[in-house]
């Protein structure tokens, strides 16, 4: 099923993605033949959004792409069938600029793998991921903790969940991404912190006085 589709309106809930995540021009890896181009419209802050798929290089190494050339990079169900995911993900990071955020989403190895890999339902997975288990079913597990966290100092994790609202529970072994509900995966959101930032030892509020009239209209009362 689409993927990237399903998740459309589920963002569309969340301002984060209008105003903070889909912002500017970005690239979108792995993601034909339903890209997030197909819903620029409906995400107001975002100029445009070119797609890195097959035809144009291996996506684990993103040759071509620059240094922070992109302020968002997206990928929907591309990292699990690198062969290297570690260094894939440092070069989808690198390619964002400061400031910037990487989207990505994979499968959650229990409600999509169900405990057997090689994958059943992809036979091109060449890694199951979870968010955190001391002891994982599959020899391929992949602990998304520690992958976000190799990526240095500049990656501010600021998402990370599991897509589990249209899965049940209750059902025999299928795959469930074949409905036109079922996720079952992991989001995650990485913004690069500013050179400032890490120097600084994280974010501060920029200088400046709240104005009387501004603080009112922010909590509803007025200054002494």
């Amino acid at each position: 099923m689409k993927e990237c589709s399903k998740s459309i309106m589920r963002r569309l809930r969340d301002p984060n993605f209008a105003n903070r995540y889909f912002v500017g021009s970005g690239l979108d890896i792995g993601g034909a033949p339903d890209p997030l181009g197909l819903y620029v419209e409906l995400f107001p802050r975002l100029r445009g959004v070119a797609t890195f798929d097959k035809e144009d290089g291996d996506a684990q190494h993103l040759e071509g792409i620059e240094d922070g050339s992109m302020e968002f990079v997206h990928s929907s169900h591309c990292l699990e069938h690198m062969i290297d995911p570690a260094e894939a993900l440092t070069n989808w990071f690198r390619s964002v600029k400061e400031g910037g955020h990487l989207i990505v989403t994979v499968p959650d190895e229990d409600m999509y793998e169900q405990g057997r890999f090689p994958s059943t339902w992809n036979g091109d997975h060449k890694h199951s991921f979870t968010i955190m288990k001391s002891k994982s079913w599959s020899s391929n597990s992949i602990n998304l903790l520690d992958l976000i966290q190799a990526l240095g100092p500049a990656a501010e994790l600021v998402r990370l969940n599991i897509l589990d609202e249209g899965f049940r529970h209750t059902l025999p072994r299928f795959d469930q991404t074949m409905t036109p509900i079922g996720e079952c995966g992991i989001e995650f959101v990485i913004r690069k912190r500013t050179a400032e930032e890490l120097e600084a030892g994280g974010r501060h509020p920029p200088a400046g006085i709240v104005s009387p009239m501004e603080s009112f209209l922010l909590t509803g009362f007025q200054l002494d």
